[in-house]
């Protein structure tokens, strides 16, 4: 049960002190009295038929106005109920969209055609949480914050292409940026998951500065690498190819992205195709699902005539019982 107007209940404060004020006078003399001689032998007698009722006035007026109020606060009761499932995350999404990504060895398309889809699939899971966007080359952008719309999210990724920002891999001011989005909110909950093919090569903060940030707020990182053991060609202007050019991750690379994820709890994964950067979506997508069953109460039952009535019943019959059958003379 709940009340819709708690602040109400603060008068009940006004019945508690009739009771006690009640109590308190309950063998004081009247303030008008009239003088008679001593007549010890009174005070030894009992009280007898209705005088030992007088003090059921007091307890229904105290409990009748106590009622009254209680009505007053609107009583309650969860009339429609429904399990919902709530995940309420935090993921700011980093993606790299430097020359590099125009590679052909992830097929069909080049690395960003295929991440581009992934990313839209990874977010379309994400009805519940907030996500946003923040695109990085040789400087970052925060194309999207975080934001429930996953809709326009989606419509948003469809959108991103090469050479929206100037070349390089500012790894380091992508993890910044998305860091400001996500600081004050719940930590716990708060993740930022970063795609890139390339070392960091321009930008400040230095990556790992940005990581012992995160650390310290934290929020972890899920850090991709795109690289294939064997590329085989990049597309340039969408025609022509040159084979074997493709730049990738070295060991060096990959060892940095994974220090830099580990050190915020996170984890560094490596995708060599399409197929491999898929499965690591789904593995990251369930690493970030935590999902919560509530109860969400849609409507309430109203309960405020079953005190509402008694309580004026009570103060009926405090003043029928005062004027009758328990009436009293000054």
């Amino acid at each position: 049960m709940r009340f819709a107007d708690p602040g109400v209940l603060a008068l009940l404060l006004i019945p508690t002190g009739l009771a006690i004020y009640a109590w308190a006078s309950r063998r004081r003399p009247p303030a008008s009295t009239l003088a008679l001689p001593p007549l010890g032998f009174i005070t030894q007698l009992k009280s007898r038929g209705r005088a030992r009722w007088r003090w059921i006035l007091p307890a229904f007026r105290a409990t009748g106005l106590a009622l009254l109020i209680l009505g007053l606060a609107r009583p309650q009761l969860p009339r429609d109920v429904r399990d919902i499932r709530l995940r309420s995350r935090n993921i700011m999404m980093a993606l790299d969209i430097s020359s590099s990504m125009k590679a052909g060895d992830f097929q069909p398309g080049n690395r960003l055609t295929v991440a581009r889809r992934m990313v839209t699939e990874f977010v379309r899971r994400r009805e519940g949480d907030l996500v946003g966007l923040v695109l990085f080359a040789g400087r970052a952008l925060l194309q999207a914050p975080l934001t429930p719309d996953i809709a326009l999210l989606q419509d948003i990724i469809k959108r991103v292409d090469i050479g929206m920002l100037p070349d390089g891999t500012a790894i380091g001011t992508a993890l910044a940026l998305s860091l400001n989005q996500l600081k004050n909110l719940p930590v716990k909950a708060s993740t930022i998951v970063l795609i890139t093919d390339g070392a960091n090569n321009t930008g400040q903060p230095l990556p790992l500065v940005a990581a012992e940030a995160a650390r310290t707020l934290g929020i972890r990182i899920q850090a991709i690498g795109l690289s294939t053991r064997d590329t085989t060609s990049v597309a340039l202007n969408g025609v022509w190819r040159v084979g074997n050019t493709a730049p990738r991750l070295t060991s060096g690379d990959e060892a940095s992205l994974q220090r830099m994820a580990e050190r915020t709890g996170g984890s560094y994964y490596r995708a060599t195709d399409p197929e491999a950067l898929s499965r690591i979506m789904d593995q990251i997508d369930r690493a970030e699902r935590i999902d919560v069953h509530v109860g969400e109460t849609r409507d309430y039952r109203e309960l405020y005539p079953w005190f509402v009535i008694p309580g004026v019943l009570l103060l009926a019959l405090e003043l029928v019982a005062g004027a009758t059958w328990l009436r009293s003379l000054p």
